[in-house]
């Protein structure tokens, strides 16, 4: 099973990547920016998300995407660790949430970057 173990792992296997506690919760930051958040109960995470995308996320997968009432007008959406299908699934999910983050110097060098 995934859990928040894995998120860790593979969010710090990411460029210039570092962990910073905030909230008495651990956040990813890259080049300052929060590209996810481990909540304290460590069910789910939460990464970035235009807010449009994460409308049709909820839409489609609402098992596994959510919003809590407070961040309904932020740009992140929650993902519960249990609904994932496998760690592919969770480092696409990661890796994109951490290009909306990084500098475009570290998106145009990451692997598999056009």
């Amino acid at each position: 099973m995934i859990d928040s173990a894995d998120v860790r792992r593979i969010a710090l296997s990411l460029p210039e990547t570092v962990e910073k506690e905030a909230w008495e919760m651990p956040t990813f930051r890259v080049a300052g920016k929060m590209f996810i958040t481990i909540p304290d109960d460590e069910t789910s995470f939460a990464v970035r998300c235009p807010i449009h995308e994460r409308k049709e996320l909820i839409a489609a997968e609402p098992e596994k995407f959510w919003v809590p009432p407070h961040e309904a007008s932020s740009h992140w959406v929650r993902v519960r660790l249990a609904a994932l299908e496998d760690l592919t699934e969770l480092r696409d999910i990661l890796v994109d949430s951490w290009k909306q983050a990084a500098p475009p110097r570290l998106v145009d060098a990451f692997p598999g970057s056009d």
